[in-house]
């Protein structure tokens, strides 16, 4: 019986997302991607203080997923030049590293990753509010944000795997 009611709550739920999604503008679609990747690293992160290896590759896997295959794959290379570059380097930089911290159960790791997607939907979050496109000036501490944790947070990774030799 109590399963009917979860069942039907979850249900609910899932009508409330799909509405959701069905109406975002692709601005607040990408922030809902960054949301569902936030919750998914905090979910990591608690599966690994409890010694949830199992919960722990799910909520990573799913990190993965969304940064991957929604926010990355999004990305208009040729529309969006030199800012979509840097995002397709971030969310590189982000699988890598969930990847390794899932491997080396590093809470450190997902924890910097999840500032990183939360610094970055806070931009999302502030160019919605203005209701900016992609070419608008609005968009210019977003992509002044974007280029520094590129040029910052990747280049010094990329230099050590390389010497790791991956």
């Amino acid at each position: 019986m109590f399963g009917m009611k979860q069942s039907g709550i979850n249900a609910y739920a899932n009508v409330g997302l799909e509405t959701g999604v069905v109406d975002a503008s692709p601005l607040k679609l990408t922030v809902m991607l960054y949301e569902g990747a936030i919750t998914a690293c905090i979910h990591a992160q608690q599966a690994i203080g409890q010694g949830d290896i199992i919960k722990k590759g799910e909520c990573l896997t799913k990190a993965v997923s969304i940064i991957d295959n929604g926010l990355r794959s999004s990305l208009d290379k040729r529309a969006g030049g030199q800012i979509a570059s840097n995002l397709d380097e971030l969310y590189q930089y982000m699988t890598r590293t969930l990847m390794q911290a899932s491997l080396r159960l590093d809470v450190k790791k997902v924890n910097e990753i999840q500032q990183l997607l939360m610094e970055l939907k806070s931009a999302w979050e502030a160019l919605e509010k203005t209701g900016a496109s992609r070419n608008a000036p609005a968009s210019a501490p977003f992509n002044t944000l974007v280029s520094q944790k590129a040029q910052s947070i990747p280049a010094v990774n990329t230099n050590r795997l390389a010497v790791a030799g991956v």
